[in-house]
């Protein structure tokens, strides 16, 4: 009897964690690959899962949306199946799809598929007013986080030194903190500037810049404008002004789109079911976070989706009349 108990309750577990159709267990659960928990996309992530798991009883379906290392480890994730979906920069979208940097060893993900795109995303450089760095520039000689791999702003300043001739070298100190860990190490003048590619407002900038003096740097000149050319999924950004203590004017820079990814082989189902628990409920979605205020769905399916959309997406934004 035990024998057969442990067997059904292996098959079960087995059967609970499979990435295809709602046919397949009484439940499937869905993960969705984040990022750090200060950050945007975890919001994202929380929040889709919150409006699938409200109709659980419906399509059977249970999604979880843990913090992850940010875009670069969900595409990883997504080609390892150990995330159903992802939320991920638009390039890093376009260079998974292509299998470029950072994803060249891998090889193209031809199977990569878009559901649609999110807030817009800034890349942000935040230093320390006493240390003294007013332009990218400056930053050479100083202590900074260039973030923990697989996040968007490790990525993001890589293309940027490439742009600019510069190893890590160049800095005095090359830190790989976390999201969550930057505020503090500034504060605690561990480092002189912290780098984030995220949607403002953002809660970590908010506590680096109520706890220490900072300021943004501009992310501008001839590099960037080369890297602007030559990186369609670039563009040019600003990060509004009077948003942060200390910070009155806004700030130019480069950015993109936060997109929902997955796999062809994920169900049309689920993934149509994910996408109508989004789209049923925008409104209450759009006041979960400020970043989110100004999402217009038309916008969602086509700014930033580099991939083709999945068909489970196609098919419920034909049954909306959007395509």
């Amino acid at each position: 009897m035990y024998k057969k108990t442990l067997a059904v309750a292996f098959s079960a577990a087995l059967a609970s964690t499979a990435l295809t159709g709602v046919a397949q267990a009484e439940d499937n659960y869905v993960t969705i690959g984040t990022g750090g928990q200060t950050g945007v996309y975890y919001v994202v992530g929380q929040s889709i899962c919150r409006f699938v798991n409200r109709d659980t009883k419906t399509h059977n379906i249970k999604c979880n949306a843990p913090a992850s290392g940010g875009g670069v480890a969900n595409v990883n994730g997504i080609r390892s199946g150990e995330f159903n979906f992802g939320v991920m920069q638009s390039d890093h979208q376009y260079k998974a799809m292509e299998g470029l940097a950072p994803f060249a060893a891998e090889g193209k993900m031809e199977d990569i598929r878009a559901l649609f795109s999110v807030q817009g995303e800034v890349f942000t450089v935040l230093a320390r007013r006493d240390a003294n760095i007013a332009k990218l520039d400056d930053l050479k000689g100083k202590r900074v986080n260039i973030g923990n791999p697989g996040s968007g702003q490790r990525d993001t300043l890589e293309e940027i030194m490439e742009k600019k001739g510069w190893e890590k070298s160049v800095f005095s100190l090359a830190a790989e903190l976390k999201p969550a860990e930057q505020a503090s190490a500034l504060n605690d003048n561990n480092i002189d500037a912290m780098t984030y590619f995220v949607g403002h407002p953002n809660g970590s900038i908010q506590e680096a810049t109520t706890t220490v003096d900072a300021v943004f740097v501009p992310i501008e000149g001839p590099e960037i404008d080369a890297l602007l050319a030559e990186k369609s999924y670039y563009t040019k950004a600003q990060i509004p002004g009077g948003m942060y203590k200390g910070n009155d004017k806004p700030t130019a820079s480069i950015g993109g789109k936060a997109v929902l990814s997955t796999s062809a082989k994920i169900s049309p189902d689920v993934v149509y079911q994910v996408v109508k628990s989004v789209f049923d409920n925008l409104d209450r979605f759009k006041k979960i976070h400020p970043a989110f205020n100004d999402l217009d769905e038309k916008e969602m399916i086509k700014a930033g989706l580099s991939a083709p959309l999945h068909e489970g997406a196609i098919r419920y934004y034909k049954e909306r009349g959007w395509m």
